[in-house]
């Protein structure tokens, strides 16, 4: 089966395949005996390969219900699922639900929601481990306001760890948001947390495993009223 490699990706696989090359070809050809170039080649194929696994771009169609449906962001695990207060932009209480990354998931990031994007900022800042709670607030980081089309608010944030150094978003100011559509890019391990409205139906827990385009996190409630959806801290 064909593995499609994330274009974020491409650059540096070439770069490294260059460098295994360089490398290891003088190795083959001079180096006596050969346990030393067999070590080598082994070392530097394993870490290509994954290399190759972490920058690999699965394509993914979503299959559930889509009617208010809010799907996981990126693949990894749920390390925060708590009522919280989001000062930065949406200035009100919310769901904040974080899924962390390790370096063997796919690091695509997915629109969480159908709607229309209305804010993008990136936040310079630290590189602690993703996973602690401080990283949501603290880290280098990518927020992302989306409006869906019953006109509540997601706040979706790219947040770099401790090995990720580069967060690239590709959503802006007025662009259509799709559920199928990759928002960002983030590499080398790190975390995603949406703010979801409050009475927003959970259907996860933490430590649960999330597939980014496909698993159903939750689900919107439009019919609750907004005072409740979203009380000010």
């Amino acid at each position: 089966m064909r593995v499609k490699i994330h274009h974020e990706g491409a650059n540096i696989l070439v770069v490294l395949l260059l460098a295994v090359l360089v490398i290891n070809v003088p190795l083959w050809l001079w180096v006596r005996p050969l346990i030393w170039p067999i070590v080598s080649t082994t070392v530097f194929g394993v870490t290509y390969m994954l290399v190759v696994n972490f920058f690999r771009s699965p394509r993914r169609i979503y299959t559930g219900d889509p009617t208010h449906a809010v799907v996981s962001s990126a693949d990894g695990k749920v390390v925060a699922l708590e009522e919280v207060y989001e000062p930065e932009v949406l200035k009100c209480r919310c769901i904040q639900l974080s899924v962390f990354m390790s370096i063997l998931n796919v690091h695509a990031n997915w629109f969480p929601v159908d709607g229309e994007v209305t804010f993008v900022k990136h936040h310079a800042g630290r590189f602690m481990a993703a996973y602690l709670p401080k990283s949501s607030t603290e880290n280098e980081r990518s927020t992302v306001v989306i409006r869906t089309p019953e006109g509540q608010q997601i706040l979706m944030r790219q947040v770099a760890g401790a090995m990720a150094r580069r967060i690239v978003t590709y959503a802006h100011p007025g662009v259509e948001a799709r559920i199928e559509d990759h928002m960002g890019f983030i590499k080398f391990g790190s975390r995603v947390d949406l703010y979801l409205p409050l009475g927003t139906e959970i259907n996860v827990a933490l430590d649960d495993k999330t597939v980014g385009g496909i698993t159903t996190v939750g689900r919107l409630r439009p019919d609750l009223d907004p005072a409740l959806a979203g009380k000010q801290g």
